[in-house]
């Protein structure tokens, strides 16, 4: 599908949300949502679908409100020829991920001991990762989740330490991302990778390509 056609934005600072969007489009800008609120959903498949739409809607409602969809412009530099304002139909793509262990949800770790209680849970035992998504018009708002099964080896505290050494854990649901060192220590997976990293890029492409043909 051309989207082209549209102002593209990602509701995400998520740097690896980013890089699996442009496997969709490479032409899109990034404006974060702000801290999220309690929804006080328990079950995973409705809290990341609640969330991912929370951050589709603070992001559009802060760009609609600015005249032109001006909001949040670079700034020009002296001498720098005035942009026109972007007048395209926007399209916000909001996205949430949590791990699930048991019942038991686990966002991103408060702390390093936190991190470790994470990994020590997940350690040699299968969770599921779910990703919600919203994609958001002024005609469509679509909402959907996917579910990964994640099974992963056995660690010992040395190695749950040393990974957490590398700082990678502290942003990630769950306390580890499987695109990184973290690899190494997954039996397999059953579902969607580029879901367990935070992005579905194959759903979303779908859901898109239904937005576009009027679904």
């Amino acid at each position: 599908m051309d989207l082209t056609g549209y102002r593209v934005v990602l509701a995400s600072r998520s740097p690896r949300r980013r890089e699996l969007l442009s496997r969709i489009t490479k032409t899109f800008e990034v404006r974060p949502a702000g801290g999220e609120e309690d929804v006080g959903e328990k079950r995973p498949d409705l809290l990341v679908q609640m969330l991912s739409l929370q951050k589709a809607e603070e992001v559009y409602r802060r760009l609609v409100e600015s005249p032109g969809h001006t909001a949040e412009m670079p700034s020009q530099g002296a001498g720098d020829a005035i942009q026109p304002a972007d007048t395209r139909p926007l399209l916000v793509i909001g996205s949430d991920t949590v791990v699930v262990l048991e019942d038991r949800i686990l966002g991103k770790p408060a702390d390093e001991a936190d991190a470790f209680r994470m990994l020590r849970l997940l350690s040699g035992r299968t969770h599921a990762v779910y990703t919600g998504v919203t994609l958001m018009t002024a005609e469509k708002t679509r909402t959907f989740f996917e579910r990964t099964d994640v099974t992963v080896y056995p660690l010992s505290d040395e190695e749950i330490r040393a990974y957490i050494a590398t700082g990678s854990p502290m942003d990630k649901a769950g306390a580890y991302g499987i695109q990184d060192d973290f690899s190494r220590h997954i039996r397999c997976i059953c579902g969607d990778y580029t879901s367990v990293v935070g992005f579905p890029v194959g759903r979303v492409y779908q859901q898109i390509r239904k937005l576009g043909n009027g679904g």
